[in-house]
């Protein structure tokens, strides 16, 4: 018996459900009490192919928007993370850590700066909002914190330039990496960043008018069909190969940007401030006890990982896979996880222990996979 995902007005649906079921969808998920396809009719490795080497169109209404906005908008955004914004310029993306009086990581979006007193936190699947909400009543800021009507629309794949180039302008294609411009839509302006949830180029429409879901849709899908448009979804084996870590499946508040190799973007040098700066300053004085790799190893594909799998040396635990797919570019089994200390250095020969109770040799690689 296959369990099936009951639907209710509970779980909402997107300003592209109904064009994504025209599609061909055969899997939801849900991520931030919002729907979020995971599979049409291709396979993962059929799908992966083709991201690669053309275009899709993905839902991702799933990350919602927590706005903040006021006079005090800075501060609290500072507070939530250790990454200095202060740099920040209108038109910036920032990826940053927000966390935990302990050092834990709450969430890791994509910062939207659109003004000096005015944010988009992008957010990873965990409430943002009401921790955001706290922060700035315990703190008692002149900010308003709100969840506003805006549904991201992702084009990806190495010919997404060339799709959105012919929506909205060859301006499109000197757009830089993390930043974003208002860009004209049947009379409305929406932010277009080139930013996405994968390892190829790529852009998100971050509409702000659920009525236009439909016509945004199509007017994407049909530019695209001159390069071979597919709908799509975040790639497992494309996200694992990426180094690029999933809220709730590879990282939750047991876990610190420190050992999640996020060392780069925390300024513990005392000239910012934020929730969990001296706990991240102890860790960091004492030394990270694990780090993020990636671990290739052998035996048969393998299914998604829907639980830790046990990775060891000698029989000693140093770590646990905790995504995993079957790398069709490197005809191996690839997976993440946090690797202890003696055990983290690349080359480092490893087992894995997957469900089907087989042990698999593998070793430790960096991350992204080469």
């Amino acid at each position: 018996m296959v369990a099936q995902l009951s639907m209710s007005r509970r779980i909402r649906r997107t300003p592209y459900t109904d064009r994504v079921e025209r599609a061909g969808v055969r899997e939801f998920t849900v991520v931030n009490h919002m729907l979020l396809p995971k599979a049409y009719r291709r396979s993962v490795e059929e799908d992966y192919r083709h991201l690669r080497e053309a275009v899709q169109i993905w839902n991702v209404s799933c990350q919602r928007q927590v706005r903040i906005e006021g006079p005090d908008a800075s501060r609290l955004v500072q507070m939530m993370t250790p990454r200095n914004i202060g740099g920040a310029r209108s038109g910036d993306c920032l990826y940053l850590p927000l966390t935990d009086w302990n050092g834990g990581i709450v969430n890791d979006p994509v910062l939207l700066k659109l003004a000096e007193d005015r944010y988009w936190l992008s957010i990873a699947d965990s409430d943002v909002l009401l921790y955001a909400l706290g922060i700035a009543a315990g703190a008692d800021l002149d900010v308003e914190v709100s969840e506003p009507d805006v549904a991201p629309l992702a084009v990806q794949g190495p010919c997404a330039p060339d799709v959105l180039a012919l929506l909205f302008g060859e301006e499109i294609r000197r757009m830089g990496r993390f930043r974003f411009r208002r860009l004209d839509f049947e009379g409305t302006t929406q932010i277009v960043a080139r930013t996405g949830y994968s390892s190829q180029d790529g852009f998100e429409i971050y509409l702000r008018d659920a009525t236009l879901g439909g016509a945004l849709w199509d007017a994407v899908w049909n530019v695209g069909q001159a390069f071979d448009i597919a709908p799509g979804c975040p790639n497992l084996i494309d996200r694992i190969e990426g180094g690029l870590l999933s809220y709730g499946n590879d990282m939750t508040r047991a876990n610190n940007p420190l050992e999640l190799g996020m060392a780069r973007l925390c300024t513990l040098d005392g000239s910012i401030d934020c929730i969990g700066r001296a706990a991240l300053v102890r860790i960091a004085r004492a030394g990270v006890a694990r780090t993020m790799r990636g671990v290739v190893f052998d035996g048969a594909p393998e299914p998604g990982c829907a639980t830790p799998w046990p990775v060891t040396v000698d029989g000693l635990p140093v770590g646990c896979i905790t995504s995993a797919a079957r790398s069709p570019r490197l005809q191996r089994n690839v997976g993440l996880s946090l690797i202890d200390r003696e055990f983290w250095n690349p080359g480092q020969p490893v087992a894995v222990q997957t469900p089907d109770g087989e042990i698999r040799p593998g070793e430790v690689v960096a991350v992204p996979f080469d």
